[in-house]
Parts: C-alpha cells; structure tokens; sequence
C-alpha cells in the first residue's frame, strides 16, 4: 500500500472543491435516493493532492440500516479498489460528509484510517432541519457516560465526540470559513455555503412526504 502524503490547500481551494462535488455530484444521487426512501446524507472520498473525487455516494437505507451515506461511500472505495497496492492510501486522501457523521460512521471513518474530514450540516441541522434527531441522541444516550461529580448541566455542555484526536481532526465548512482572513471573502464564501445548503430544502421535502406515505427504508429509526 502506498505511503501516505500530506498536501496542504488553502480554506479557499478546500471550500470550493468540496462544494463543487456536493452541487455536481453527490446531490444528483441523494435525489435519486430520497424519491426511493433513503435518508439525505451523502459523503465522498476526495484526493488529497487533486481534490477530484475518488468515490462519491449517498444513503441507501432502502437495501440496509447500515448503509449510511459515509458507509455506503466506504465500502464503494474498498469495492472498487479492491487492489491495496493500487488502492489511494485513506491518508492520501479527504472525507467529506454532508451531515456531521453519526456514531456508526464516525467509527467508520475511523477503522477505515481516513484521517481528515469535513462536513456541510451539523447535528443540529440534521435534528432542526430534517427531522433527524438520532445523532444526537444515540451519542447522548448510549456514550456519554456521566463522570463523577457531573451534573445535568455539565454533562449537557460536554462535546458529544472529540473533534481532534489521534485518529482524524474533523471540521465544519463554517470552520473552514473562519480561518480565511479576509473579511470579504469570508462573506463570499458563507453565502456559497449557504447557497448549497438551500439545495437541500427540496429533497429534504421528498423524503419528508415519503416517511409521511410509509416508504418502506431497512431502517427503525427514520
């Protein structure tokens, strides 16, 4: 398997690439997705040094609980590379996430040695503006653990994972924005971000008026 590499891109270039792949690619097979009863969420692996994507996929909960848009995505990379000599090392290359991964993918991301990921949507958003709060609630019922002396309050105000670790740093587009110092183009790239953002209003619609029809989707929890 080939040595990993470390390519550095300015927030700019990473903003641009990653909103690219989402409008021109990954959104197309999310529509395709939601109208079969699939949740929203797409991923893609990207070259590190080209930025181009490698594999680009979306949720599939139709066929498999399991098969999350970063899982999907995942084992469509090993699936089509299934040479390790030829395969792109995972440290050669950027995850990108339209939703903050849950837990399932988080470890996904993780065993499957990516070391940086991005996303588009928070938690939050996936919870407000989808009406998908299980993210959040798996990580709070099943892994945050209450330490001694914790109070509601103090557990509460605890991140739900840690966002820089040995094993991947994780960053919001919004985090992305915040680190180019120029005011205007920070401006500029918070309404594209946003721009895209909005793409997903009508799809989030479809999936909406499918669960209200009874789709039927491998997953419990919709």
């Amino acid at each position: 398997m080939a040595e990993s590499t470390t390519t550095t891109h300015s927030p700019t270039t990473l903003l641009s690439s990653i909103l690219h792949t989402t409008e021109q690619k990954i959104i197309p097979l999310t529509a395709a997705g939601v109208s079969s009863g699939s949740k929203l969420f797409g991923a893609a692996i990207l070259s590190r040094s080209s930025l181009s994507p490698i594999t680009v996929s979306t949720n599939n909960e139709k066929v498999s609980p399991l098969l999350h848009g970063e899982i999907n995505c995942i084992q469509q990379f090993f699936l089509t590379h299934p040479n390790p000599s030829t395969r792109p090392h995972p440290q050669n290359c950027i995850f990108f996430a339209t939703h903050e991964p849950c837990s399932l993918c988080l470890s996904g991301i993780t065993w499957s040695g990516f070391n940086e990921f991005y996303y588009l949507f928070t938690y939050e958003d996936s919870r407000d503006l989808f009406s998908i709060p299980y993210d959040i609630d798996i990580l709070e019922q099943v892994f945050r653990v209450p330490a001694p002396g914790d109070t509601e309050q103090t557990l509460k105000e605890r991140p739900l994972y840690n966002k820089k670790n040995r094993f991947f740093t994780a960053k919001s587009l919004y985090d992305l924005v915040q680190e180019i110092e120029d005011d205007e183009e920070k401006k500029k790239w918070q309404s594209e971000i946003e721009r895209v953002k909005s793409l997903y209003n009508g799809l989030s619609e479809t999936y909406q008026e499918g669960k209200n029809r009874g789709e039927e989707s491998a997953s419990v929890w919709k």
